[in-house]
This record gives C-alpha cells, sequence and structure tokens, in this order.
C-alpha cells in the first residue's frame, strides 16, 4: 500500500456508507444502455433459499442412490483443498457436492467481450512460513520455488507496479494512506498506530490464525470492539480511522463499530505491521494477481478433481447411520432427488448452512451458528472499449483504485497485468461491502437499480465513463463472509467444531471468525488429512 501501509488485505468485501458526490455529478444523464442492460450472474440464493425451507415439508423422494467413501459438501476453497488432501493421502474414493454450477465459491472468475475477470476475491499475498500448506502447493503449481534456502515467488505473477493509488482531496496518491504533512497531527497517530501494532506482534499473531498461540491478552482484545479499543488508546484521527475502516471493511465486509480489536490489529499484526509515512523501508507486500482473480487458482486446485465434482447439487440433509452418513440432494439441473451415503462427510460450508444440514447439530454447532454475522457483498464487472480518464492529477493508474470517502471499496483493472502499453479495453471491477440491513434489498432489488449506484460512484473520478461502458455484469453474496464480531474469535464452540472427529467434520474459513484464502485451504488440508488417517485407522 502507500506511504509505508501494508496492502490492504482480502479483496473485496463491500463499503457501503452513503456519501455524497463530488459537486458536478448530481445532475445524472438518463440512464445509460449498459446500466438498463445490466445483468445478475450466480450466486444462485434460491438453491440455498430451498436448503431453508426444505425442513419445512416430507423430503422429496430419490430418485438415484448413490455411495462414496468421503463426501465432500462444498467446492469453494476449503472444500477443493480437502479433496486434495484426501486424495493426497490415498482416499480416491470420494465425491464433491457444490451448491454452484461451477466450484471456487467466493473466488470464482467470469469473461466480458473475451476479457478474464474475477467475480470476488481477486489476489493472493505470497505467504509466509506460517502458511505452508498454501506455499507448498504453490510449489506444486510452479507459482514458488526454494532457491538457496530463500522462497521466490514467479515475477510473471506477482502485481505490477503502480498496485494501488488514492483518489483524496482533488488528486490521486501513491498508496491507500491518506497524506499526512510533515509535523501534522495525523502523522502524530499514525505513527502513534504503528507503535501499537508493533506492540500486538509481540503478542503473537499469524496467518492462518490457528498458528498463533491464543493468551489473554488476545482475548481482551477479542472482547471489545475496535472503535471503542481506538478511542481508549486516543487514536481519534479522522483520516486515520477513516483507513482503518476501510481496511476492516476490505478483510471482513464490516467496520470499525462492528469488528474487534483483536480482528482490527490481526489485519496488520499477522502480517508485516504497519509503518506511518516516511517511517520503515516503504517496501509493499507482494501479493499474485490475475485478471480473472483467485479463479486462476480455483481452476488448477478443481482440474484433478473434476470427475469427483458434482455441481449444482443443493444438499437438504444429512443425518448419520450405524455405518456412516446419509445425505440427500437435489440435482438441480435434472430436477431430481438424489441419496448419499458415505462413511464420512466433510462439511465445507458456512457454519450457518451446516447447522441446517445436520438432522441433529451439536450445541457446538448451534451456538457458532448463532453469534456469527455474515456480511452481503456486490461485486460489478464494467467492460470498457477503452481505458478511462483520470480526474484530477498524481499518481498514474493503478491495479488497484480507490475514492477517499467513497461508497465503495474502490475498483481493480482486469488488464493492468497486461504487458503492452498501448491502450486497450479492459474490464473493471469494483467492490461493496453492504450492511446486514441491505441482504434483503441486494437479493430483490433490480441489476438496473444497483448498476446506476456502481456507475454514480465512478463518475466523479471518471466523466468520460459513459462514453466508454459497453456492458455491466453483477454479482451477488448474500453471506459473503464471516464478520469476527466481539467475542467471536474466542468462541469455544467455534475451537470445538475445528477440532471435530469421527465421521462428520467441519473445514471452512468460519472456523477461523474471517474468511481469506489462506485459511479456507488450512482448514481444508487439515481436516482432509486427518479424516484420511482417522479412515485408515478405522478399517
Amino acid at each position: 500500500m502507500g506511504q509505508g501501509a501494508r496492502v490492504s488485505w482480502r479483496r473485496r468485501s463491500v463499503l457501503a456508507a452513503g456519501v455524497a458526490l463530488v459537486a458536478g455529478c448530481e445532475q445524472r444523464p438518463a440512464t445509460h444502455p449498459a446500466v438498463a442492460g445490466a445483468q445478475w450472474l450466480g450466486a444462485a440464493h434460491a438453491r440455498g433459499h430451498r436448503l431453508r425451507t426444505a425442513r419445512s415439508g416430507a423430503p422429496p423422494a430419490p430418485a438415484v442412490q448413490r455411495r462414496t467413501d468421503v463426501l465432500v459438501i462444498g467446492a469453494g476453497i476449503a472444500g477443493l483443498a480437502a479433496a486434495r488432501a484426501l486424495q493426497r493421502e490415498g482416499v480416491g474414493d470420494l465425491a464433491l457436492l457444490e451448491l454452484e454450477d461451477q466450484p471456487g465459491g467466493n473466488s470464482r472468475g467470469h469473461a466480458l467481450g473475451g476479457l478474464s475477470c474475477p467475480l470476488g476475491a481477486h489476489y493472493l499475498p505470497v505467504p509466509g512460513d506460517a502458511a505452508h500448506e498454501v506455499r507448498d502447493w504453490l510449489q506444486q503449481i510452479g507459482l514458488m520455488s526454494l532457491r538457496a534456502g530463500r522462497w521466490v515467488a514467479d515475477e510473471r505473477h506477482l502485481c505490477h507496479s503502480p498496485q494501488e493509488r488514492l483518489f483524496f482531496d482533488g488528486a490521486w496518491h501513491e498508496g491507500l494512506l491518506p497524506p499526512a504533512e510533515p509535523g501534522s497531527a495525523t502523522l502524530e497517530q499514525y505513527r502513534a498506530f504503528a507503535q501499537r501494532v508493533a506492540a500486538a506482534q509481540r503478542l503473537g499473531f499469524a496467518l492462518p490464525t490457528q498458528r498463533a498461540r491464543w493468551t489473554a491478552e488476545h482475548a481482551a482484545l477479542d472482547a471489545v470492539t475496535f472503535v471503542d479499543w481506538l478511542t481508549r488508546e486516543r487514536l481519534v484521527d479522522e483520516r486515520l480511522r477513516w483507513y482503518l475502516d476501510y481496511a476492516c471493511r476490505d478483510d471482513y465486509g464490516a467496520g470499525l463499530g462492528e469488528v474487534s480489536a483483536w480482528a482490527g490489529l490481526h489485519y496488520f499484526a499477522s502480517r508485516h505491521g504497519f509503518d506511518a509515512p516516511g517511517d520503515g523501508d516503504g517496501a509493499r507486500d507482494a501479493v499474485f494477481t490475475w485478471p480473472e482473480g483467485n479463479a486462476w487458482l480455483v481452476e488448477r486446485l478443481a482440474a484433478p478433481l473434476r470427475d469427483r465434482l458434482h455441481g449444482g447439487r443443493t444438499v437438504l440433509r444429512m443425518a448419520q447411520t450405524r455405518d456412516g452418513v446419509d445425505a440427500l440432494a437435489w440435482d438441480e439441473s435434472s430436477g431430481r432427488a438424489e441419496a448419499w451415503h458415505a462413511r464420512a462427510v466433510l462439511l465445507c460450508v458456512p457454519l450457518f448452512v451446516a447447522a441446517r444440514l445436520i438432522d441433529q447439530p451439536s450445541d457446538a454447532l448451534r451456538a457458532a451458528a448463532a453469534q456469527q454475522p455474515h456480511a452481503p457483498w456486490l461485486v460489478a464487472n464494467l467492460q470498457l472499449r477503452a481505458p478511462l480518464l483520470d480526474r484530477g492529477i498524481g499518481a498514474p493508474a493503478a491495479w488497484d483504485n480507490v475514492r477517499y470517502g467513497g461508497g465503495a471499496l474502490g475498483y481493480v483493472d482486469a488488464g493492468h497485468q497486461r504487458l503492452s502499453p498501448l491502450p486497450q479495453p479492459t474490464v473493471l471491477t469494483t467492490y461493496w461491502a453492504l450492511p446486514r440491513a441491505q441482504r434483503g434489498a441486494l437479493l430483490d432489488g433490480s441489476a438496473a437499480s444497483w448498476a446506476q449506484q456502481v456507475v454514480d460512484e465512478l463518475l466523479p473520478l471518471h466523466p468520460d465513463l459513459p462514453e466508454k461502458l459497453e456492458r455491466i455484469v453483477l454479482m451477488r453474496y448474500g453471506h459473503a463472509m464471516s464478520i469476527p464480531v466481539p467475542g467471536l474469535r474466542s468462541s469455544p464452540a467455534l475451537a470445538a467444531l475445528a477440532r471435530s472427529d469421527g465421521r462428520v467434520r467441519f473445514a471452512h474459513s468460519d472456523l477461523s471468525a474471517y474468511s481469506i484464502f489462506e485459511e479456507a485451504f488450512t482448514h481444508g488440508d487439515s481436516a482432509g488429512t486427518r479424516l484420511a488417517r482417522w479412515l485408515r485407522a478405522a478399517a
């Protein structure tokens, strides 16, 4: 990130604070054809609602019976990693059931006019030592290598410069940390926060979070909101708080007033900390990215599992039996029910979904599902016939572009990784983290109404947008990511589910209280490995 602050982690939830448009943009043109013709893409939330209503009546009679050794429910990152681990450990008889037609969860991709673009997560930070499962897999697919005892990333897949910029006070600034004048109170507040982050790092934070020892000091941070902790520490500067609120919305889908102080500090302390402008070495954290975002990674995770993957399967219920687990799934393409029997099941779905699936959920699952809120997302892709011109002066066009005080979390340019210097058509992907109260409006609203909000957000930055805009597609996630509210990371229920054994086990980023690739992959890899070894021992 800019000015010594570190890269903004995760991508990209959605920010929904309403902000007045820049003067002169209140007079909107007539509805643009691309706005009027905007379209929704998955996610198939109606399928998820089928599960919600399945308990109200008699279950459908299955038209087909299927058996497998291990059934993995959910083919997001955790499910794909779990299936990969099972295969690595010698479990060949397995099946993955996925509600959507394609695997990947929040990391799927799309194409507009032949140009690839993300539908959700769009980058992966180069993993450190704690995320060794992720790093080992990246080595297998050629993204990392060990040279002279040092891990080296393939630079062809790293984000090109310039990486990030912020539109602030009429100009573009490198990085996402708002500028602070020498000797200003803002700069002093930045330095004070940097000191707090350094102190937090000495407590021990890690990514994935399960690699850090949990102490009473961590629990105390988890017991209060981030905004209350900042107030207690007298960190009140407007620019600092905007940036920290942005960071929390980016990683967690909710701001300072909702997430815990543990989560707010974890954002920085589990990586490389926080530097005030002019302090530190100014180096940015390297991230892998592709035009289609993390769908590039999904393709490589899913490819060895194609013959085991069953998309368009809405699992309606499941129950343990004397010799295994029975599951009932609805085949969305054929419109018929399937009965599955397996020796064991890995539930790689959000915990509130798992609680609805199981006939007799445990007390821990009930408790975890009840205390874990999820943030809705809106992701919009805009196809452009040519790059946009900048309003204002300053830093050149970057991969990640954010407006200070804006309603969105910014936009990324899917064409940024091209090597050609010539102007070409491209796709911009904008991300919005919506308040939970707007979930219904997101699911019920028209594509055109949400597309208009997206365009209105960009017009103050790029007045030439209407003349270059060709098409808009939108992706909505009703429950995109877990919000680490106070007390959630400390929850005994989450810890119990992460340690689950027997025939029904859990693997999902929800177990970490927040949602990013490293958490999901590690939970999936660990659960798949432990289950395979348990099955061998029980044979």
